[in-house]
């Protein structure tokens, strides 16, 4: 099974209506908050997307060079549905999703566009417009396999092994603040797949205000801070 599969899927299952990530951007003020359930469709329609459209076979490397974001969970957990290998910057891929302005090495590159709503950027590859349209479920033509190159150069098991020891360190079902950025495998494993393996729920900021920092663990119930 893929990463998806194994670390997402069974928190979907024990309650889709929990938040799984709360995302602040505090340069723009905004506040967008994604259920499990809601996470799921976008990765479902991310990975129709990345197999219908760009015909990703489990093993093609697709690099998401996106920061840490609500929308890059979603990109993130569909291209490892797919069974893609998840590669960063510097490294050729058949897919690149980038941000506005971005570039890489690939085959294809979207453009997402981090919108607080959601709403496309008017790219000629808008990863935002074109997922839209591909369905809420995703079935996989073929189990991915643990041994499969997943992140980097980890393999399926590797990662979700790695994941849940970083979890371990997190307790049972762990609020997290998070101010990580996700430019590394290993950032990956620590500020995102560690929470999943943990059953938690994450609440990722960017360009943080140190200021609103107290307060925001009490609102926001946080049991764990990272960075």
């Amino acid at each position: 099974m893929s990463v998806t599969e194994i670390l997402f899927t069974p928190l979907l299952k024990a309650d889709p209506g929990r938040p799984l990530i709360t995302h602040y951007d505090d340069a723009a003020d905004t506040r967008i908050e994604l259920s499990r359930a809601t996470v799921k469709n976008w990765a479902a329609k991310t990975a129709n997307w990345l197999r219908d459209e760009h015909d990703v076979e489990p093993g093609d490397a697709v690099a998401v060079l996106l920061p840490a974001h609500w929308a890059t969970v979603g990109v993130l957990l569909g291209a490892w549905w797919a069974g893609a290998r998840v590669v960063g910057p510097g490294e050729a891929a058949k897919v690149a999703i980038v941000p506005p302005g971005g570039t890489a090495d690939a085959d294809v590159v979207a453009v997402a566009s981090l919108h607080p709503l959601g709403l496309g950027s008017g790219a000629p590859v808008d990863y935002n417009d074109d997922v839209r349209v591909h369905g809420d479920d995703f079935l996989p033509w073929e189990p991915v396999p643990g041994t499969g190159l997943a992140l980097g150069e980890s393999t399926v098991d590797e990662v979700v092994a790695a994941a849940r020891a970083a979890g371990e360190k997190l307790g049972t079902e762990p609020r997290v603040l998070s101010t990580l950025e996700w430019d590394s495998a290993s950032a990956v494993l620590e500020g995102f797949l560690a929470v999943l393996a943990a059953g938690g729920s994450l609440v990722q900021v960017s360009s943080p205000d140190a200021g609103r920092t107290a307060a925001r663990r009490d609102s926001e119930k946080i049991t764990q801070q990272l960075g």
